[in-house]
């Protein structure tokens, strides 16, 4: 009997779901807006000592963290670990954007001795990722990409009846903020298209061309990571990111921008998938995230894809991912499931299957730019 705990990250809100494996029963299953979490991290650790008053103690707590670090007991992490995995600069620490308030959840949980937390691995870290994979990347899917990738090996195992290490896929998480696509072969992680460091998204603008990185570096004073939410779709398309996303789809019927925009996100995720297909012969494209929610979004996406493997030749099905989560995102549900692994649970042959307890590395272990440049990046493990 394992009580297990997972929180995801997310743009818009912070999820926690819980359940205890004795009977499947869902012990916790909320969302939080992250402007909250920005003004008082501690609103998730009030929850999670709620869930242990009313349920008993919580056996593992698999919490967002970030890029990620090598897998540990969050009373074991450093603050220059945990400043690495949030890395952000003075200026922008200063505006308290919202990485700000997972930071500083991540330093709450390290000193609350009560709850067994645990800090994860982005994809970066994993040993299941070729190195050469990883060259001059930071953002091969943080931490909660990871997790969205747990449920879908646990997702098509249990639905196909195939052991996790027979499960093929990529899984496709269509966001508010980013878009990630994350490979998994033999079920084990082994590539990624993902946030920064895929083709665009609703709001970011993905993978950046090195000329429009070096102009921009070049003509503002401060580079914040706040550009990194700007130049996707929503900047194409000149869309008011504030409204219901449907509003977007359906103004693409009229709206000349909109239309651009929605062709964007379409294309770019086919492509998200075309660039993984090197990496592994998936069996499914297994869909996830706020934007497949929209009935005419789905139908149009899974349309697209079975177009490109019609022409490719390739005989590949694109299914929803499922869960239990009803409130919660479904990355939440994985870093449930993570962590229940990790206490030694019903998903222990998962975690071990898909080598979730190895990790390497930092999330600047993999840049060839020069000792100098290396040396400067030391400096975000003191902001």
């Amino acid at each position: 009997m394992v009580k297990a705990v997972g929180i995801d990250s997310g743009t818009k809100t912070m999820d926690i779901f819980g359940f205890d494996d004795k009977d499947g029963s869902v012990i916790i299953d909320i969302a939080i807006p992250r402007d909250e979490i920005t003004k008082s991290a501690k609103l998730v650790v009030e929850k999670l000592r709620e869930v242990q008053n009313t349920f008993g103690k919580i056996d593992a707590i698999v919490a967002s963290s970030g890029y990620g670090m090598q897998l540990k007991k969050a009373q074991q992490a450093t603050n220059e670990e945990i400043a690495e995995a949030t890395f952000v600069t003075e200026a922008d620490v200063k505006r308290r954007l919202k990485i700000i308030g997972l930071r500083e959840l991540m330093q709450l949980l390290k000193g609350a001795e009560d709850l067994n937390s645990w800090f994860t691995q982005g994809a970066i870290h994993l040993t299941t990722v070729p190195k050469y994979r990883k060259a001059n990347k930071i953002d091969m899917g943080t931490s909660d990409k990871v997790y969205s990738a747990i449920l879908a090996v646990k997702d098509q195992a249990e639905r196909l009846q195939i052991p996790y290490d027979k499960t093929n896929l990529i899984l496709v998480e269509v966001g508010f903020a980013y878009t990630s696509a994350i490979a998994v072969k033999n079920g084990k992680i082994v590539d990624a298209m993902a946030g920064t460091a895929g083709f665009p998204s609703f709001l970011g603008m993905g993978f950046l061309d090195s000329e429009v990185a070096y102009a921009v570096a070049n003509s503002v004073d401060d580079f914040s990571k706040m550009l990194l939410f700007a130049g996707g779709a929503a900047s194409v398309g000149k869309i008011d990111s504030s409204k219901p996303l449907e509003e977007f789809v359906e103004s693409a019927k009229t709206n000349s921008d909109a239309k651009e925009a929605y062709e964007l996100m379409l294309e770019s995720l086919v492509k998200d998938v075309a660039s993984l297909l090197t990496s592994v012969k998936p069996q499914e494209i297994i869909l996830s995230g706020r934007f497949v929610k929209i009935p005419e979004f789905l139908a149009a996406l899974k349309g697209r894809l079975f177009e490109f493997f019609e022409q490719t030749g390739l005989k590949v099905d694109v299914v929803v991912l499922g869960g239990t989560a009803q409130v919660g995102k479904q990355a939440s549900e994985g870093a449930a499931v993570f962590a229940n692994g990790l206490a030694g649970g019903k998903y222990k042959p998962l975690i071990d299957t898909m080598k979730l307890t190895e990790s390497e590395g930092t999330v600047f272990s993999n840049l060839y730019l020069g000792d100098e440049i290396a040396k400067k990046l030391e400096q975000f493990k003191k902001l």
